[in-house]
């Protein structure tokens, strides 16, 4: 082979070299990355963390909050968060392990940044459901004598209660969390502590979850609606037009749930019953009433 093409054969070589290592070194910065511990216990202190490569919080493009999502070896939705990066784009979440993570095995944390998203996984040994009874010391009474001693009074120890309990009727029991938040509803009233939003939280927790079929309907509910809530939630952020739609969509329907305010909900048969029929009032306000309007102002053309 001649000088000449033995010296092109060289450069085309460093070229293809040049361009892969580029390509790998570009490859390896994620548009938003995250990371956890591997391995957690009960009461361990969980952190979520990462960063987000484009971060920009002047930029209503670029400066969108990250969601953050954690899932249950049985494909529940334990955890929902919205966190707002530094602005060099790094961000943390940081949860205790018990409560709603306590089933033994592997944990999905999944993150969002707009049409970025990244997940990992950690391992949790699961809670032992006995938290520890720590009885308070008693100090000694010194009774002078007398004809008739009188009985002592019956004292009660209040129980100290581990991670993820909470003390209900003297006695240490597992924390019902509450779940997520209302990502659309907050983004469309502009805060969490809207009133809008408030009355949706109370009527959750306060009616919904104190039933079992309420809190099983909460979690078919929650793996719906945390599918798409943080995406229209963004989208309202940026464009004021949808954020209006969308606080008037809602309205009727918390007009609705407002019946739960003036009625007493003490079994499972009348939680049911109240909850079907604000499904078929919805129902009815969302799509028959329209319909209806539609198919007789095109019987009239």
């Amino acid at each position: 082979m001649k000088l000449w093409g033995k010296f092109f054969l060289a450069v085309l070589s460093l070229s293809l070299l040049s361009f892969g290592i580029h390509t790998a070194a570009y490859a390896a910065v994620e548009p938003i990355s995250v990371t956890a511990e591997e391995f957690y216990a009960e009461g361990d202190k969980i952190t979520i963390s990462g960063s987000v490569k484009d971060f920009d919080p002047s930029d209503p493009m670029k400066g969108q909050d990250v969601t953050i999502m954690i899932v249950a070896p049985n494909g529940n939705i334990v955890t929902v968060a919205q966190i707002t990066p530094s602005s060099d784009g790094s961000y943390s979440y940081s949860l205790t392990a018990g409560g709603m993570i306590n089933a033994e095995g592997d944990y999905v944390v999944k993150v969002n940044w707009g049409a970025q998203a990244n997940e990992t996984e950690f391992k949790y040994n699961g809670s032992s459901g006995a938290p520890p009874v720590v009885a308070q010391e008693q100090e000694a009474v010194v009774i002078e004598a007398v004809e008739e001693e009188p009985e002592p009074e019956p004292t009660m120890t209040q129980p100290i209660c581990g991670p993820g309990t909470v003390l209900k009727n003297n006695v240490c029991v597992a924390e019902q969390q509450k779940g997520g938040g209302c990502l659309i509803a907050t983004a469309a009233f502009g805060s969490e502590l809207a009133p809008q939003v408030q009355f949706l939280r109370e009527i959750r927790d306060n009616t919904v979850l104190q039933t079992e079929s309420g809190a099983s309907f909460m979690t078919g509910f929650n793996q719906f609606y945390y599918s798409f809530s943080p995406v229209v939630a963004d989208y309202e952020r940026e464009n004021p037009a949808f954020k209006e739609t969308v606080k008037i969509a809602i309205t009727p329907m918390l007009t609705s749930l407002a019946i739960l305010n003036y009625v007493d909900i003490d079994s499972e048969e009348e939680m049911l019953g109240y909850g079907i029929g604000i499904i078929l009032l919805n129902i009815g306000m969302y799509f028959v009433a329209p319909a209806v309007v539609i198919f007789k102002i095109r019987n009239r053309k």
